[in-house]
C-alpha cells in the first residue's frame, strides 16, 4: 500500500464496544479497513466508490 495512513486517521463505529470490529480510514486516494484485533496486520484498500457500492449492498440486507 502506498498510501500512507496516520494513527488518528482510523475510526471505529461508535457502536463498537468489544475489540470484534473493523476500523476504517478514509484518505483522498483509498478507503482502509483493517482489523481492530491486527492494527500491525494486513490492510485492505478499496477505491471510493468499491467502497460505496459495498455499503449499499449491506444496506440492503
Amino acid at each position: 500500500m502506498s498510501t500512507r495512513i496516520a494513527p488518528h486517521d482510523w475510526r471505529t463505529s461508535s457502536y463498537t464496544t468489544t475489540t470484534n470490529c473493523v476500523e476504517v480510514a478514509l484518505t483522498p486516494d483509498v478507503v482502509a479497513v483493517r482489523d481492530t484485533k491486527d492494527r500491525h496486520g494486513p490492510v485492505l484498500t478499496f477505491s471510493a466508490a468499491a467502497f460505496s457500492e459495498f455499503l449499499a449492498g449491506v444496506k440492503e440486507r
